[in-house]
């Protein structure tokens, strides 16, 4: 579990089980489908019904956490915006209460990882630079871990200029 801003950690499964679960004035997003998604909404089979009203996000705890519907694929157009901007608000929202926010996925290296980043990037860390540029100094100097499927990735620079360039999604 690393903190890549004030009081916003990216970490893996193990961290949230193991160091997040049962501490107070956490908020947490659930990066990952797998269990967290699954066992939210109570679904089995390969997916959740696309009928459901929580099919791309569920909210629990009063809102302090959140779990996304959300796998590495390697294509970028199965990443949904929705799923991505409500983690960037969740984050937002919690970091301005005064939780500490864990964002994490199975491993801790591209789904969490790069929301990590794209909130970064809102917050106008890497404003100006490319996206390679500043996918150099997140994984340099910020987040080693940082490893994502092509499908994250392609979401991001698909997406780049939304995050870095433009006011914070409010």
């Amino acid at each position: 579990m690393v903190e890549i801003y004030k009081n916003l950690f990216i970490g893996n499964q193990d961290d949230y089980e193991g160091k997040v679960r049962t501490q107070a004035n956490w908020a947490v997003v659930h990066a990952c489908k797998e269990p967290y998604h699954r066992q939210a909404l109570g679904y089995g089979g390969r997916g959740a019904p696309k009928d459901h009203p929580e099919y791309l996000v569920a909210k629990r705890e009063n809102e302090s956490r959140i779990i996304l519907n959300l796998v590495d694929v390697d294509n970028p157009d199965w990443v949904s915006p929705i799923i991505i901007d409500e983690a960037i608000q969740f984050i937002k929202r919690n970091l301005e209460s005064g939780k500490n926010v864990l964002v994490h996925c199975n491993q801790g290296m591209s789904r969490s990882a790069g929301i990590g980043l794209l909130y970064l990037a809102t917050q106008g860390l890497f404003r100006g630079k490319s996206f390679e540029v500043a996918e150099n100094k997140y994984r340099e100097s910020i987040y080693p871990e940082y490893n994502p499927s092509q499908g994250i990735r392609g979401y991001i620079i698909r997406n780049w200029d939304k995050y870095s360039q433009e006011e914070l999604i409010s």
